[in-house]
């Protein structure tokens, strides 16, 4: 099945990076495509697909019961945004987290959520209160019933009701863009002995900051938790050392890790086979 494509002048004048790459205007648009890339994506994020796990482009295709066009389509996505290493002569994988760019996305970040509680301090309604505490019993909850998954849903939800309160909706959407691969290293930090009992009394001196209208202290108390990421950055890559990249010059296919199976060369049938559907599509 042919994946239709927008024509370049369609396209939003914000869309630059589409018309720098052509094939992202498919993956964006509804469709197969862009179900191939958002379950992907969330897959990475989240570490169902643990960094270094191999991609095979075929297995998706089957899974999606499509081509391989579309699922080549969504991972140069992924891989654009940092979140899969192709390499021609091994395979696509996962990508290792960087962990050079940790601390700058964590600066980053902390910038923009200290602005963010600063102003909630300020001018956050009390309904907008009351979703704080209510995102933060969620947390609770989670962690009583051993649901990391659920608590980081409830974690970003109380991150995000700080900038709706602050009037700035858009400082989380920045947040967002900044930490795709903060949010993967912060999965590994959860397993930690009391790192979520700690995460939710940081929430709490954060929210107590901000229902009291004192936004210096909602300032700072953010800071603390978000100077937490960077502290930890040692001790989990002790941990999960195969997990982490670290300078980017001198990026090889994570072959010869423990969770990568052997390099696989296609026979010939194979490849008559990918040309075949590279043809139909």
């Amino acid at each position: 099945m042919r994946a239709r494509r927008n024509h370049v002048s369609a396209l939003p004048s914000g869309l630059a990076s589409a018309l720098r790459k052509p094939w992202a205007a498919a993956v964006r648009r509804p469709g197969i495509g862009a179900r191939i890339y958002a379950d992907l994506r969330a897959e990475l994020i989240s570490l169902e697909r643990l960094p270094g796990d191999p991609i095979s482009e075929a297995e998706l295709a089957r899974a999606y019961g499509f081509s391989r066009t579309p699922v080549r389509e969504a991972v140069r996505k992924l891989a654009d945004e940092g979140l899969v290493e192709i390499f021609p002569q091994s395979g696509t994988f996962a990508a290792r987290i960087p962990l050079a760019a940790l601390p700058e996305a964590i600066v980053i970040r902390r910038a923009l959520e200290e602005t963010s509680a600063r102003l909630a301090a300020e001018q956050a309604r009390r309904s907008q209160i009351i979703a704080l505490f209510a995102h933060l019993e969620r947390q609770r909850e989670a962690s009583r019933l051993g649901d990391r998954g659920a608590f980081h849903q409830a974690d970003e939800a109380f991150h995000c009701a700080i900038a709706e309160a602050a009037g700035y909706r858009g400082i989380w959407t920045l947040v967002e863009q900044v930490k795709v691969h903060v949010d993967r290293y912060r999965r590994l930090t959860l397993p930690q002995a009391g790192r979520i009992a700690r995460a939710i009394a940081e929430h709490s001196a954060i929210a107590a900051a901000i229902e009291a209208g004192d936004s210096a202290r909602a300032a700072q108390a953010m800071g603390v938790h978000l100077d937490g990421l960077l502290t930890d950055i040692p001790s989990i890559r002790r941990l999960n050392p195969d997990y982490f990249a670290g300078d980017a010059s001198t990026r090889e296919p994570p072959g010869r890790g423990r969770r990568t199976p052997p390099r696989h060369k296609k026979n010939n049938a194979e490849e008559r086979h990918d040309e075949m559907e590279e043809t139909r599509s």
